[in-house]
């Protein structure tokens, strides 16, 4: 696996080995030696699966302690921009984000540890993701801000997104 450290110190693109062939290809996309060999140790204990379609925003999104969670982010089927942003009061990288193509095609993965916020875009017709958590869902710990905070200045590769009626409703940052 080949692990890409990027400008937010913890976010982590993953590039798993792919072995293609006639009949299609295989991928190991968790190895918790391989991961722990990259510095992810944490429990996963919980897989999400959600399909949305073009143009679609979800975020930004995260969860408060003591039930933060990292993430690992896959997409199945389709292409994402996927979107990290630092909530860590005390980093230097305090309120700044990066963005990443994730697809089918290309198989990265992104590991978004706790103290983030993550949101994504569907670029392709729909885009299917898979996302490991390593805590639980909890509502009442549920945080977010809203997608185009200028604070943020988040640039998304579009304009009028499909929101929810609760990421249309969330705070500035």
């Amino acid at each position: 696996m080949n692990v890409i450290p990027t400008s937010l110190p913890g976010v982590l693109l993953l590039e798993p080995r792919v072995f293609p062939d006639a009949r299609g290809f295989f991928l190991e996309s968790y190895n918790r030696q391989a991961f722990a060999k990259a510095g992810i140790s944490c429990e996963f204990v919980q897989d999400n699966h959600s399909r949305s379609c073009r143009h679609t925003l979800r975020g930004m999104h995260y969860q408060l302690p003591p039930r933060a969670q990292d993430k690992l982010v896959r997409v199945l089927a389709g292409e994402i921009y996927d979107v990290a942003v630092d909530l860590r009061p005390d980093s230097p990288t305090f309120g700044r984000w990066e963005g990443f193509h994730l697809s089918a095609d290309n198989f990265r993965m992104l590991f978004i540890p706790k103290g983030f916020a993550h949101g994504f875009c569907v670029l392709s017709e729909s885009a299917d993701l898979f996302y490991k958590c390593s805590d639980l869902y909890a509502p009442e710990l549920q945080g977010g801000f809203r997608w185009d905070d200028p604070a943020v200045g988040i640039t998304w590769p579009v304009t009028t997104p499909l929101l929810s009626d609760r990421d249309r409703q969330h705070p500035p940052f």
